[in-house]
């Protein structure tokens, strides 16, 4: 994948599935790559169920930068990476559902609900969506909410610095398509959960996110052709 760098996941070997009606694009955080614990999680859980997945690393990360590409940038590598998901599979754009932790689910919608030129898209999977930035509960990022009308699923701990549940719920309610949660009890951004809280540690933490994100996924409304 240039110049782009990514894992498709595409079944558990030796285990016969029926031919895949939809796909999954995963884009990481702006602290992480396409390696991050949750990623994996999802992509594997996705996997068992036949349903292949691409993760990939936006531009910044595959050269060995921390910081995170300019906005156009970062929204020209979810329309490639989509792009590149779609040829893999055979799949047309409409039976892709884009997602990610953080940064790169925000991206995907971005992408989505681009006034302009929306990317189509079966759903949305936005792992830890970040409502706003740190520190700054005004700079709401909100504004292509009301051009999202495919189905959406927020993942997020109910103690997110960046999006808490009453301002998230709130707010969702702006998106025209279907909306729905999966709180992670204890959870913050990191999706961590103190051992004070009951903490279950972050095996299991991340096996909640993955089976979760794929039984939505695995729901989603059937291939008409």
């Amino acid at each position: 994948m240039s110049p782009l760098e990514g894992d498709f996941d595409a079944g558990e070997p030796g285990v016969p599935h029926r031919p895949a009606d939809r796909a999954v694009l995963l884009a990481h955080g702006a602290g992480a790559g396409r390696n991050a614990a949750p990623l994996l999680a999802t992509a594997r859980a996705l996997a068992a169920a036949g349903i292949p997945a691409l993760r990939f690393d936006f531009p910044y990360r595959s050269a060995g930068r921390r910081a995170p590409d300019r906005p156009a940038v970062l929204l020209h590598a979810v329309r490639e990476a989509a792009a590149e998901l779609s040829g893999r599979t055979g799949l047309p754009p409409e039976r892709l559902v884009l997602g990610g932790r953080s940064m790169g689910g925000r991206y995907c919608s971005l992408a989505v609900g681009d006034p302009d030129d929306a990317l189509p898209a079966l759903g949305l999977l936005l792992l830890g969506y970040p409502l706003h930035p740190a520190g700054k509960p005004d700079n709401l990022r909100v504004e292509h909410f009301p051009r999202l009308r495919c189905p959406v699923l927020f993942v997020s701990g109910d103690r997110d610095a960046l999006g808490g549940k009453a301002d998230l719920e709130h707010w969702a309610k702006t998106i025209p398509g279907p909306v729905a949660f999966h709180w992670l009890a204890g959870g913050d951004h990191g999706f961590r959960v103190p051992k004070a809280l009951g903490g279950p540690g972050e095996a299991s933490v991340m096996a909640e996110v993955a089976e979760a994100s794929a039984a939505w996924v695995a729901a989603l409304p059937a291939w008409e052709k």
